[in-house]
C-alpha cells in the first residue's frame, strides 16, 4: 500500500514538531471509519484525521472539514468522555511499523492526572483505532471484528500485531548481503518487501527508477546504492530533504532530494508539514472522486430501474395498439352480417358465413361465427369488440405519448449523469430525481427534504466561456438548462440546442441586443460547436444545431425539467 512505514515515520516526525502539547478541544466521527481530533497548540488550531477506511486509511493533519452526523456514534462519545481536555504528550511507532501510538495526559472523574493511549493501525482492511488506559488495557475500539491472531476486546490487554519481518534500521550492509544470498526472491522489489518492515512496492519501484537500477539486477553494487539511499532517506524523514511525490492517481511515495526543497514563499509556513498536507490533499481528492463515482452509480441504478419500467410499459402499449389494428375488421364483420342477416336461417348452425364485401368491389369474404349464440348476438359481439378497441385506441394512444415523453425525459437524466464532472453536478441531478414521480419512491423522504432545502439555499453555478468578447453559458443538467433558458436569459440573447438530441442548453449573452445577422459567424459557429460537444452527439460527424432568440424559447404546460419548445429558429450544421 502507498501509506508504508516510511510515510508513517515521516508523518509522526512532522506531528512531533507541531502538535506535542496540543489540547484536545473536540472529537468528531464524520463516518464510521473516520475520527477527527480538534486540537489547539501555541495559538494555532489543528484537525488530526485518523482514518480506518480500508481504501483511505491514514493519519495526518487536515484542512478539510467534514459534515458530521446528527447523532454521534458510540465510539465518538467514548473518545469525548476520555480525551476531551487532554493533552498530547507523545506520538510514536515501533521501527517502521504502521501502528501509531498517541499518548494523552487527561484528568479522570476524580480529577486525578492519568495517561491514556490511542493506537491507530494503518493496515488496509484490518485498520482500526483502539483506546486504552496507561497499562494498555483496551477501553474500546472503533471496529469490532474477529481476529484470529489477537483479541481486540474491551478489558483485554492490547497486543501489537505480530511482526515476521526484519528491521532495516538494525541491518548492516553485510547483513543485507547475507539476507540476499539466503533469499529465494528473484526481484529486488519482492526481496525488500518480504524481508524488511515498512517497505512498499511504490517506494521501491520509484527508487529503482530514480537510481536507474533494474529490478532483477541483484549485484552487490546495486544493493550498496539502495542501502545507502534508504539509510539516508530514513535519516532525513520529516525534513525538507524528503519530498512526497504522486506517481499515479492511486499511489504516491517519498523521494530523497539531495538539496532541500524550494518551497514557494506563500507556503513557507507549511514546510515542516509538507508530507501531512500532501496526504491531506491526495486522500481528500481520492475520497471526493470515490463519493462522486458511487453517487453517480447509485443514481444511474435508480434511473435505470425507471427506464426499464418505461420500456416495459411501452412494450405493453404497443401490444394493445396492435390489437386495435383489428377494430375496423370487427366493424366490417358487424355491418356485413347486418346486411346479410336475411340469408341466415333462424336455427343456423354455421361456423362461418361467406358474403359479398360491398366495400371492396363485392369480393367474397368469409366471416367467422360463434354457433353457440344467435346471428344477432354475433353481430352485437362484433360491434362490441369494435367499440371497445375504438375507445382503447384513444386511451392507449395518449398513454403512449406520455410514456414516450417519460422515456425522453429519463434518457436526458441519464445523459446528464454521464456528463457530470463534479459532486455538485450529481447533487443537482439528485434534486431533480427526488422530485420525479417515477423515481421518488427510491429516495427516502428525509433525504428528499434535505436536498430540497439545499436547492433553495444554494445558488446555481453556471459554466461559462469567453469567445471574442462574448460570454457563453452552458447548462450541465436539466435544472441548469431550465434556469439558463427561462430565468437567466434576456429576450435578445441567442439560445442554442442540438436538433432532436439530448444535450446542454447553450446561451450566448447579447448585451447590446444585436440582430443575429450582426453577430460574427465564428461566434455563432463556436456556440453551436459547444452545443454539439455537450450533447449526446458529441462524437458524431455532422450534427444539426438550432438557434434562436431566447424570447422564442417557452416551457409547455406540465413539461418536465429541461424540456422546452421553440420557434423562429435557424440551423447550423456542425461538422
Amino acid at each position: 500500500m502507498a501509506f508504508d512505514g516510511f510515510i508513517t515515520k515521516s508523518v509522526i516526525t512532522e506531528l512531533n514538531n507541531t502538535i506535542i502539547g496540543a489540547k484536545v478541544n473536540k472529537v468528531y466521527e464524520p463516518t464510521k471509519n473516520d475520527v477527527v481530533l480538534s486540537l489547539y497548540n501555541n495559538g494555532n488550531n489543528y484537525l488530526l484525521d485518523l482514518c480506518a477506511n480500508p481504501e483511505f486509511c491514514r493519519i495526518c493533519l487536515t484542512t478539510h472539514s467534514k459534515q458530521n452526523p446528527q447523532n454521534a456514534y458510540n465510539f465518538c462519545m467514548l473518545l469525548r468522555k476520555y480525551l476531551v481536555g487532554g493533552k498530547i504528550i507523545k506520538i510514536s511507532n515501533y521501527d517502521l511499523e504502521r501502528t501509531i501510538e498517541i499518548q494523552f495526559e487527561c484528568y479522570n472523574d476524580l480529577n486525578d492526572l492519568v495517561k491514556r493511549k490511542l493506537f491507530v493501525e494503518i493496515m488496509s482492511r484490518q485498520s482500526n483505532i483502539i483506546l486504552t488506559n496507561e497499562n494498555n488495557v483496551i477501553i474500546d475500539t472503533l471496529k469490532h471484528f474477529d481476529n484470529n491472531v489477537r483479541e481486540l476486546l474491551p478489558a483485554h490487554e492490547y497486543v501489537f500485531t505480530p511482526i515476521n519481518k526484519i528491521s532495516f534500521l538494525d541491518t548492516s550492509f553485510d547483513d543485507l548481503i547475507e539476507l540476499k544470498n539466503n533469499s529465494e526472491c528473484i526481484s529486488i522489489i519482492h526481496f525488500f518487501m518480504n524481508t524488511f518492515i515498512g517497505f512498499s512496492k511504490p517506494l521501491i519501484k520509484e527508487t529503482l527508477t530514480n537510481l536507474n537500477i533494474s529490478d532483477s539486477d541483484f549485484s552487490n553494487e546495486n544493493l550498496q546504492v539502495l542501502y545507502d539511499y534508504f539509510t539516508e532517506l530514513i535519516l532525513n524523514l520529516g525534513t525538507t530533504k524528503v519530498n512526497c511525490k504522486k506517481i499515479s492517481d492511486k499511489d504516491y511515495t517519498l523521494v530523497l532530494n539531495k538539496n532541500e526543497l524550494n518551497f514557494e514563499d506563500e507556503i513557507r509556513e507549511n514546510e515542516i508539514l509538507h508530507v501531512n498536507y500532501f496526504l491531506d490533499e491526495f486522500y481528500y481528492n481520492k475520497e471526493e472522486n470515490s463519493i462522486f463515482i458511487n453517487s453517480r452509480n447509485s443514481l444511474l441504478k435508480i434511473v435505470s430501474t425507471s427506464l426499464k419500467k418505461v420500456y416495459k410499459k411501452l412494450e405493453n402499449i404497443d401490444l394493445k395498439l396492435k390489437e386495435c389494428d383489428e377494430m375496423d375488421k370487427f366493424r366490417l364483420y358487424g355491418e356485413l352480417l347486418t346486411a346479410n342477416l336475411y340469408k341466415i336461417n333462424s336455427s343456423f348452425n354455421y361456423e362461418n358465413l361467406t358474403v359479398e364485401n360491398y366495400y371492396d368491389n363485392n369480393k367474397a369474404i368469409t366471416i367467422p361465427l360463434d354457433k353457440s349464440i344467435s346471428a344477432q348476438k354475433n353481430i352485437e359481439k362484433y360491434f362490441k369488440k369494435y367499440n371497445k378497441l375504438k375507445n382503447a385506441l384513444v386511451i392507449v394512444s395518449k398513454q403512449k405519448r406520455e410514456a414516450e415523453q417519460e422515456l425522453n425525459y429519463i434518457e436526458s437524466i441519464v445523459f446528464n449523469l454521464s456528463n457530470s464532472k463534479t459532486l455538485n453536478d450529481i447533487n443537482e441531478v439528485y434534486e431533480e430525481i427526488a422530485e420525479n414521480v417515477s423515481t421518488k419512491k427510491a429516495i427516502s423522504k428525509q433525504e428528499k427534504n434535505k436536498q430540497n432545502k439545499k436547492k433553495d439555499s444554494d445558488k446555481i453555478e453556471l459554466d461559462s466561456v469567453e469567445i471574442d468578447g462574448y460570454t457563453i453559458y452552458i447548462g450541465k443538467n436539466n435544472i441548469q438548462n431550465d434556469y439558463i433558458s427561462l430565468r437567466f436569459s434576456n429576450p435578445n440573447d441567442i439560445w442554442f440546442h442540438t436538433q432532436k438530441i439530448h444535450g446542454s442548453h447553450v446561451l450566448l449573452r447579447n448585451p447590446e441586443n444585436l440582430d443575429i445577422e450582426d453577430i460574427p459567424e465564428n461566434v455563432l459557429f463556436n456556440c453551436a460547436r459547444l452545443a454539439k460537444e455537450n450533447s449526446k452527439a458529441s462524437s458524431s460527424l455532422n450534427v444539426s444545431v438550432d438557434y434562436c432568440y431566447a424570447k422564442f424559447v417557452k416551457k409547455a404546460s406540465g413539461a418536465r425539467p429541461g424540456m422546452v419548445i421553440y420557434n423562429n429558429f435557424k440551423t447550423i450544421i456542425v461538422k
